[in-house]
């Protein structure tokens, strides 16, 4: 399979791309938020918008930071895995109704009141970040049809 399109032989998108490039990076080295968490979130997110690309960099880069390949397999059925940590449960939870949102009424009240009891003000606003910049990429990569299975971990970094 080969791209529609490279994002970045336009200018315009060159010059899109480049801040949420940014906002990503911002996330991932400022905020207190666990590392892990943010690949989590970062890989169901992926899933439920079907990108390859995505999924192959995140879980690459979550193997290679030392993630196991347990939880790794698990992430799609997270509800019925005990390896992830209640805060985590409260992220994937959260990513997923906020990944969701044609799907139902937006984010629940339930789903907000648990990732309150794990994460504070900061991380709670990196959280919401993260979930909007991954479905950035993930729409952008579905849309252009990136293809995936290519991706050495670190390759971007």
């Amino acid at each position: 399979m080969s791209a529609r399109l490279n994002m970045f032989d336009s200018p315009v998108a060159i010059k899109a791309w480049k801040h949420i490039i940014a906002a990503n990076k911002a996330i991932a080295e400022g905020s207190s938020l666990p590392a892990a968490t943010q690949e989590l979130v970062r890989i169901r997110a992926s899933q439920i918008n079907g990108c390859g690309a995505c999924l192959d960099m995140h879980t690459k880069d979550a193997a290679a930071a030392g993630e196991t390949s347990v939880r790794l397999h698990m992430v799609a059925a997270w509800r019925e895995a005990t390896v992830f940590t209640d805060a985590e449960r409260a992220a994937l939870e959260l990513t997923e109704q906020g990944t969701r949102l044609a799907d139902g009424s937006g984010v629940s009240d339930e789903a907000w009141a648990e990732a309150v009891k794990h994460f504070d003000d900061e991380q709670l606003a990196a959280l919401v970040s993260q979930i909007a910049v991954i479905n950035a990429f993930n729409r952008g990569n579905a849309i252009t049809r990136q293809p995936a299975g290519d991706y050495r971990p670190g390759q971007y970094a």
